[in-house]
C-alpha cells in the first residue's frame, strides 16, 4: 500500500508538485493498492497532480525481446532492470544509485522473476 500525502499550506503560495506512484505487478495474487492524497489550503498555486499506474509485465515487450533470440526468464529479467533504472536514475547521488542497483541485481540474481528462489545449477531437477 503506498499512501502519498502532500500538504501545501496557504503560506506556500506559487507551488507546482506532483506525485506519482508506478507498480510492476511480478506475481500472480499480487497487488498494489494507491491513495494519493493532495491537501491545498491556498488557490496561489503553480500546480498540484497525482497519479498512480499499475501493470504487469508489456507482452509486446516480451515478444520484442524474446523474438531477437533472448529467453523469456532474461526478457522478463530486462524488463524489471529497465523499471527500477528509470526510477533509479533520478535519483541524485550516485552512491545512492550504485546501491540501489546493486540491490535489485541480487534480487534478480536470488528468485526468477516471480519471486520464488532460482534453482541453482546443481540442484533438483
Amino acid at each position: 500500500m503506498w499512501i502519498g500525502d502532500v500538504l501545501i499550506r496557504a503560506s506556500a503560495e506559487g507551488t507546482q508538485t506532483y506525485e506519482i506512484n508506478r507498480n510492476l505487478v511480478l506475481t500472480d495474487g499480487a497487488q498494489a493498492d494507491s491513495v494519493p492524497n493532495l491537501e491545498i489550503e491556498t488557490g496561489q498555486i503553480r500546480g498540484a497532480g497525482h497519479a498512480s499506474a499499475t501493470g504487469r509485465f508489456d507482452d509486446e515487450q516480451l515478444f520484442y525481446l524474446q523474438a531477437r533470440g533472448i529467453p523469456e526468464q532474461e526478457a522478463r529479467r530486462l524488463v524489471v532492470r529497465g523499471f527500477f533504472a528509470d526510477i533509479i536514475a533520478k535519483i541524485p547521488v550516485a552512491e545512492i544509485q550504485g546501491h540501489l542497483t546493486q540491490a535489485v541485481e541480487r534480487e534478480l540474481a536470488a528468485t526468477d522473476t516471480y519471486g520464488v528462489p532460482a534453482l541453482q545449477e546443481d540442484g533438483p531437477a
